[in-house]
């Protein structure tokens, strides 16, 4: 069996060329892929609405087939919006990890909740 390149880049280039095969490229502009991500994190929630703590821990197996999807949805616009913007998701995260680092030290925010300027 021939490896399959799981990595973010190979992501984004069966995005790119699954755009281009349908000449879509014209409405993946930012703002449209932008848009389209926030209406599939909408339904990303949809499936926790009204469930409580536990529930939401708990799916069975028809939900969690469900959530899997719109992850999947939300992971393509994601990608394909990064590629747009030509920024790196990993290197962006990796810098957003490292303030985050900064803002909530294990010290103060270890155990709670809080934003950042309430610690």
């Amino acid at each position: 069996m021939a490896h399959r390149d799981k990595s973010l880049v190979a992501l984004r280039d069966a995005l790119r060329r699954f755009a281009a095969a349908r000449d879509w490229q014209q409405f993946h502009t930012p703002k449209n892929l932008a848009t389209a991500l926030c209406v599939e994190a909408a339904e990303l929630l949809e499936h926790f609405q009204w469930l409580t703590a536990g529930q939401s821990a708990r799916l069975d197996a028809r939900r969690k087939r469900a959530v899997a999807a719109e992850i999947a949805d939300v992971l393509l616009y994601l990608t394909r919006l990064a590629d747009v913007l030509q920024i790196d998701p990993l290197a962006a995260a990796q810098r957003k990890l490292r303030q985050n680092a900064r803002k909530y030290p294990v010290a103060k925010a270890r155990g709670n909740a809080r934003k950042y300027n309430e610690l």
